[in-house]
C-alpha cells in the first residue's frame, strides 16, 4: 500500500514557453526567407499598466523573429475619431500587414466599433466580423491568437482530437466562441459552458478536454476533472499574496488530469507566438 501512495499520479505539464519557442523559431525562418519584411502595428491608447506590459512583450517578440514593429501611442483622453484616423492610416499603409488595437480601451471609446474598422486582411486578432464568419463557416481567415495557441497546446499532447468531449467554460468573442469553433473543426463534441450553466461541475466531469476562460481564481476544482483529461487554463488572476494563478486549482488538478497548462507559462506565451504567426499569414496570404 505504501508503494502505491508513493507513486502519486502527476499530470504532464504542458510547457507553453517551450512550444512557443519552437513556433517562434519556425516563424523567424519564414521571415528570413520572405522578400517583404512583415510589419505589425500596435495601437495603444491610454495608461493601462497591463496593456503597456503586453505591448512591450509583443514588440520584443517581433524584434526577435525579424518582424517590423510599429507602435502608435494615443493619450488617455483620445476620441473615437482620432483612433479611427489612426486605423485608417494603417489600413492604407502597404508596409503594415497586421494591425492590433490593444484592449481594453478607455471608457469613452467604442471598442466594438473601432475593432471592426481594422481591415479584415490585417486583423491579426481575428475579431473583424469577416474573420469571425470565416471561422464559423470553416473558411480560411485570421483566427484569434489565444484559442489558436490553446489548440496547438492541446494537440502537442493529443494529436488526434476526433470524437473527444470538449468543454469550454467562457463564451466571449475573443476566446470562448472561437475556441469552440476550432474544436468542432477538429471533430470534437463541444459543450460551451458559462456563468448561467446549470450543473457545471457535472458537465466538466464529462470532458476529455477541459478549457477554463472565466477570470475567476481557482474556480475549477480537482473533483470537477475527469481522470486523465487534458486541462487548458486560460485565466490569469492575481492572488492576495501578489502571485499569479489561473482559473483552475492547479496543484490539486495536477493529481487528476492527464495533462495541464501552468499559469504563468502555459497559454500566455502561445498568444504572442500566434500573433506573430498571424502577421506572417497576413503578409504572405493577404498582403502584397
Amino acid at each position: 500500500m505504501l508503494n502505491q501512495k508513493e507513486q502519486k499520479h502527476m499530470a504532464q505539464i504542458i510547457d507553453g514557453k517551450a512550444v512557443a519557442a519552437d513556433l517562434k523559431d519556425s516563424i523567424a525562418e519564414k521571415v528570413a526567407a520572405m522578400d517583404v519584411k512583415p510589419g505589425l502595428a500596435v495601437i495603444l491608447v491610454g495608461d493601462d499598466p497591463a496593456s503597456h506590459v503586453y505591448v512591450r512583450n509583443k514588440i520584443k517578440a517581433c524584434e526577435k523573429v525579424g518582424i517590423n514593429s510599429i507602435e502608435r501611442r494615443l493619450p488617455q483622453d483620445t476620441t473615437n475619431e482620432e483612433v479611427e484616423k489612426t486605423i485608417q492610416a494603417l489600413n492604407a499603409d502597404a508596409s503594415v500587414h497586421g494591425i492590433l488595437l490593444q484592449l481594453p480601451l478607455p471608457d469613452q471609446l467604442d471598442s466594438d466599433y473601432l475593432v471592426q474598422l481594422i481591415a479584415a486582411e490585417k486583423d491579426v486578432d481575428g475579431l473583424n466580423l469577416r474573420n469571425v464568419g470565416a471561422l464559423v463557416a470553416g473558411l480560411d481567415g485570421l483566427v484569434p491568437c489565444t484559442p489558436e495557441g490553446s489548440l496547438i497546446l492541446i494537440k502537442s499532447v493529443i494529436p488526434d482530437l476526433t470524437g473527444l468531449n470538449a468543454v469550454v467554460i467562457g463564451r466571449s468573442l475573443l476566446f470562448g466562441k472561437p475556441m469552440a469553433q476550432l474544436l468542432l473543426k477538429e471533430n470534437c463534441t463541444v459543450t460551451m459552458a458559462h456563468s448561467r450553466t446549470k450543473n457545471l461541475e457535472d458537465i466538466c466531469k464529462q470532458a476529455d478536454i477541459l478549457i477554463a476562460a472565466v477570470g475567476r481564481e481557482k474556480m475549477v476544482k480537482a473533483d470537477w476533472i475527469k481522470p486523465g483529461a487534458c486541462v487548458i487554463d486560460v485565466g490569469i488572476n492575481r492572488m492576495e499574496n501578489g502571485k499569479l494563478c489561473g482559473d483552475v486549482d492547479f496543484e490539486a488538478a495536477a493529481d487528476v488530469a492527464g495533462a495541464i497548462t501552468p499559469v504563468p507559462g502555459g497559454v500566455g506565451p502561445m498568444t504572442i507566438a500566434c500573433l506573430l504567426a498571424n502577421t506572417i499569414k497576413a503578409a504572405t496570404k493577404f498582403g502584397s
